[in-house]
């Protein structure tokens, strides 16, 4: 059977993960999670090697830190938390953490970042509608990452690692970020639509009540997506730029659904 989706220009409000959503940089991140993780645990004889797995298990989606301590957890080590101002090299959970931003501050510095076609042609459009847009991002970065793709422009508000810090937010995949940046961008989660790419974010939405959760699989995997409280998942969001606009009272037109068919190859 299809499933429907959702007409979002009829939503109250838009508010998109930014890693992996809108922009590659979950690809940015990944590999330099990867890069440290393979340093800490030569260094202190980890035999389970670090792998693609682990960063979709224990560090999408999450604050840094606390993606950090989850991946330490699943290898039973406990290591002291520290201060935001730790040192890269220092070994703590925030020296850990700040190690791999330095890392992925190099990596997108360098390489630089664009947006995914699709996320970029579907915010213009929303935007030219005058549909209320908002990032919520664990990422300390997503104001950096932003700028440097072009988008800050389209986004009245940036709900991200930085403010989630200064105002005690609760990581994904808990409620706190998604509304908070509802409430900030003056909308009902009820009534809005959140996209995201992370199991924990998809959660953190329905948790703050969004009634539609656009799940975006760039290789989290659909059935994980949606037992994590996505209602629609995609494999890009260039989906909604051909669906018919007011097309039905629904407000939906249709596509394939995923747990119907063969897994793309």
């Amino acid at each position: 059977m299809p499933e429907a989706l959702p007409d979002l220009l009829r939503a109250d409000g838009v508010l998109f993960d930014l890693d992996g959503v809108l922009t590659p940089t979950a690809e940015v991140h990944m590999r330099a999670w990867k890069v440290v993780f393979d340093d800490v645990f030569a260094r202190w004889g980890i035999d389970t090697p670090y792998t693609d797995a682990d960063y979709f298990d224990y560090v999408d989606g999450k604050k840094r830190y606390d993606g950090v301590a989850s991946l330490l957890h699943s290898r039973n080590v406990e290591v002291p938390w520290g201060s935001v101002d730790d040192p890269p090299e220092a070994e703590t959970i925030c020296g850990i953490g700040n190690r791999k931003n330095a890392a992925f501050a190099t990596a997108l510095r360098a390489e630089g970042i664009a947006p995914y076609p699709g996320s970029l042609a579907l915010v213009e459009k929303l935007s030219a509608a005058a549909i209320p847009l908002g990032v919520v991002s664990s990422s300390k970065n997503a104001e950096e990452v932003l700028g440097a793709s072009g988008l800050r422009s389209f986004f009245r508000v940036v709900v991200d690692g930085v403010v989630a810090e200064r105002d005690g937010l609760a990581s994904k995949p808990a409620a706190d970020m998604f509304a908070a940046g509802a409430a900030a961008l003056g909308v009902d989660p009820a009534s809005s639509v959140a996209v995201e790419d992370a199991t924990s974010g998809a959660a953190s939405a329905a948790a703050a009540g969004f009634a539609t959760v656009i799940g975006v699989d760039r290789g989290t995997g659909a059935e994980a997506l949606r037992a994590a409280g996505a209602t629609v998942v995609v494999d890009d969001l260039d989906v909604f730029l051909s669906a018919p606009e007011g097309s039905d009272a629904a407000g939906t037109t249709s596509i394939s659904s995923d747990s119907d068919s063969e897994d793309p190859a």
